[in-house]
Formats: C-alpha cells, structure tokens, sequence
C-alpha cells in the first residue's frame, strides 16, 4: 500500500514542475530578418503563403460583411407592407 501512495506522490511531483523539457529555439532574429528586408514584397505578405491566405479570407470577410451590412440597411430603410 505504501509503495503504491509513494509512486503517486512521485508522478504528481513530476508532472508539476516548471522546469522546460525540452529547450526551444529563439526564432525571432530569423523572423526579423526576414520581415525587415527590403525585397519590394508587402509586410503583410512575407510570412508565406499561410499568410496570403490569411490576407485572402480577412479580405472576403470584410467585403462579404460589408455587403450584409448594406443589405439590412436597406431593408430597415424600406419595410415590407404587410398586407
């Protein structure tokens, strides 16, 4: 019984440390790098193409919000008659 409550004690300790795993590279100064050079290439573009993608879909959902937006100030302008 005694074994059993020590190995729990011991596996709650080691999954509450805080001390990192693993270490992780600092990828920032690439990052900086490759956004600060002057390659005639929008900001906004040159992450990849994940963030033309990106770019792409905030750009149809502002047109395509707007467009609603329009939509409903023109039917709140001009109600239906009810007959």
């Amino acid at each position: 019984m005694n074994r059993h409550i020590f190995a729990l004690q011991q596996v709650a300790r080691r999954t509450i440390t805080s001390s990192v795993r693993r270490q992780v590279d600092n990828k920032v100064p690439k990052k900086q790098k490759l956004f600060q050079e002057d390659n005639g290439m929008p900001i906004h573009l040159k992450g990849g193409s994940s963030d033309a993608i990106l770019y792409r879909m905030t750009m149809v959902l502002t047109v395509l919000g707007a467009g609603y937006v329009v939509y409903e100030l023109v039917n709140a302008a001009f109600p239906q008659k009810k007959t």
